[in-house]
């Protein structure tokens, strides 16, 4: 249907009745609102605090100094944590994303993230494994966006299509979104039996998602027949990527190790003050280290899934021969490599 109106000038004019199709306007605006709130609440976190001691002799040899392997120019003359952060920013926002950081390395990283804000980088006192790294992190972020859907991505790993990856972690976001109570991972689907890997066995899909699957259990580093077993099985390389609503990133830990969150949670009032620094400092100090695969992950199978990633060549940079191997499949030859 059509309505005529009158324009000041005395001209007929021909308008859309919006009523017309009010049932698709509408949801389309929704649609749109949703779509754009969130865009809003997504973050990312860029896991580069470890020390990289495996992949040392190489750095060293790239490099000349003792910095981590996430600072150095490894596959091209860019470090892996810019490469990292160039394959984040296809989907998160600069504003929102975070570098987790040692302390320790600020004479590395000063210069390599001397363009990102101060608020934008979480800096540890030291290195006491993951499980701590991801837990400052979220309640950093929980602080200042308790809707948010928060993505955790390791600095050292080589993905060959940055565009088609990131399409992967999207659906991702868009199923954390829905299903706010999971934890979703990333698995790698595996080109051969690899021992030094961790693997993800898949179980059922979840229903309305049939992306994504229980998990059923972990292996870790299994032996070579083992691994033969489990790719014949389906089961998946662990990218140790995840996504999942701050709050379900939050309820896993403190369920796991509750003394580890307690411990946090009593820091928080202090986010965001002059007070932070000191206060972390003295944290730090009276925890032990916790792996967040092996106490935290494994504990809670109930609140987890995984998303399979599939069409990319994926390799964890924490041997030489991986290295050398994603140099050749990227078709690289860092400068480095010139005197190899």
């Amino acid at each position: 249907m059509v309505t005529e109106t009158t324009s000041s000038h005395g001209r007929r004019n021909q308008t859309s009745n919006v009523e017309r199709m009010p049932g698709q306007m509408i949801h389309r605006t929704r649609l749109g609102k949703s779509a754009a709130m969130e865009r809003e609440h997504k973050w990312a976190v860029i896991l580069a605090g470890g020390d990289g001691t495996r992949l040392k002799s190489l750095s060293r040899r790239i490099t000349g100094d003792e910095r981590p392997k996430q600072f150095c120019p490894v596959i091209s003359d860019m470090s892996l944590v810019k490469e990292t952060h160039k394959r984040v920013a296809l989907e998160v926002a600069k504003e929102r994303t975070l570098f987790l950081l040692n302390r320790l390395h600020q004479p590395y990283y000063s210069e390599i993230l001397g363009d990102t804000p101060a608020s934008n980088l979480i800096e540890q006192p030291r290195n006491i494994g993951t499980a701590p790294a991801i837990l400052y992190g979220v309640l950093k972020i929980a602080a200042a966006d308790p809707r948010a859907i928060v993505a955790f991505f390791p600095s050292d790993h080589y993905v060959s299509d940055n565009p088609k990856f990131m399409a992967h972690i999207r659906r991702a976001f868009e199923a954390a979104h829905e299903r706010s109570d999971l934890v979703i991972l990333l698995g790698v689907e595996p080109e051969s039996p690899e021992v030094e890997y961790g693997w993800i066995e898949p179980a059922q899909a979840i229903q309305g998602h049939r992306q994504l699957h229980r998990v059923r259990r972990f292996w870790e580093k299994p032996s070579p027949g083992l691994a033969a077993v489990l790719q014949l099985r389906g089961c998946l390389w662990n990218s140790f990527v995840m996504i999942a609503s701050a709050q379900a990133f939050i309820d896993i830990i403190a369920s796991a190790t509750p003394a580890l969150y307690n411990a946090f949670a009593s820091a928080v009032p202090m986010f965001g003050t002059d007070d932070e620094p000191t206060m972390i400092e003295k944290l730090y100090a009276l925890l032990g280290e916790t792996n967040f695969s092996d106490q935290v992950l494994a504990l809670v199978p109930e609140r987890l899934t995984v998303l399979k990633v599939s069409g990319i060549k994926w390799n964890d940079l924490g041997e030489p021969k991986r290295v050398l191997a994603s140099i050749q499949t990227a078709g690289a030859r860092p400068r480095w490599m010139e005197n190899y």
